[in-house]
């Protein structure tokens, strides 16, 4: 058995231990050596979708197309007007103003759900599905905002924020299907995150802002996790919806190895906290990685 064959092995037991099935891919940033399971399997990217809403704006913002530092006005949001979320703008009540590289500072860094939305609006779906596109990422599309995707779950779940932990009303949620919702694959996430690291999406300080935004994520229970180094950088963003744990990022180490890793994960649980489905995905990283650099 090769060493690869080892680490997809281990990986898929990793994945049935937590109670969960999963999809991954890891790919060395400089050689293009990767591993995976599942990697072109197509999946619901929640708010992993936000990596491509930032770097859509790091990217037109070197084409000289967008200007980073435009300030946005953000009137005070009533609650039931707001994207839902536990952080950043979608809990805040008061009026308040923002460059556009600050919201994406805070879509990424807090996960916040409100500030990705004025840059959906800032930027525009097509535009950012236009970016991708023209990256190479055919697979990967958004078809609504966070607040539109928030509202399908209400729609589905007939107002009963509950019913969401239940598995007939999870089973039927369209944010779940990703043939309905925004989606890509662990392979083209993967390379969209290659592309950044490699000054391909954008050059020179746009790209050296990008990453360190991508660096800002304040969540460390999951791709972080399998990385308890001082001195290994880890990058990434995280999804989450019911049954859903992904994250995606790169890992750098001092040595100069990158490696950038999407793990996509559905538990059979529908319980909100399940401590083991989040460790798996620095678990089963952290496994591709080592195989990867041996």
């Amino acid at each position: 058995m090769t060493a690869h064959a080892a680490a997809r092995r281990r990986i898929t037991a990793a994945f049935a231990d937590a109670g969960v099935t999963g999809q991954l891919h890891a790919v060395d940033i400089d050689t293009g050596t990767a591993l995976g399971i599942g990697s072109d399997t197509l999946v619901p990217t929640a708010s992993v979708h936000k990596i491509c809403l930032v770097a859509t704006l790091y990217r037109q913002s070197s084409l000289g197309l967008v200007d980073p530092t435009r300030p946005v006005d953000i009137p005070a949001i009533r609650a039931e007007d707001r994207a839902p979320g536990a952080t950043g703008l979608s809990v805040m009540r008061d009026a308040a103003r923002l460059s556009l590289r600050d919201l994406a500072s805070l879509a990424v860094a807090v996960s916040d759900n409100t500030a990705a939305d004025l840059l959906w609006d800032a930027l525009g779906l097509d535009t950012v599905n236009a970016t991708m596109t023209g990256l190479g990422l055919t697979r990967t599309h958004a078809v609504q905002t966070m607040r539109e995707l928030f509202a399908t779950l209400r729609e589905d779940a007939a107002g009963e924020p509950a019913a969401l932990t239940d598995p007939a009303v999870v089973a039927r949620l369209r944010a779940l299907d990703p043939t309905r919702t925004n989606r890509s694959t662990p392979r083209e996430i993967t390379a969209l995150l290659a592309a950044v690291w490699r000054d391909e999406v954008c050059p020179g300080e746009y790209g050296e802002e990008l990453r360190a935004l991508l660096g800002l994520q304040a969540w460390s229970h999951r791709l972080a996790a399998g990385f308890p180094f001082d001195d290994v950088r880890v990058s990434g963003k995280t999804g989450s919806l019911p049954t859903l744990r992904h994250e995606a990022g790169v890992v750098e180490y001092p040595d100069g190895g990158r490696y950038a890793v999407a793990v996509f994960t559905r538990a059979a649980s529908t319980d909100v906290t399940l401590p083991a489905a989040d460790a798996v995905i620095g678990g089963a990283a952290r496994i591709a990685v080592d195989a990867l650099r041996a």
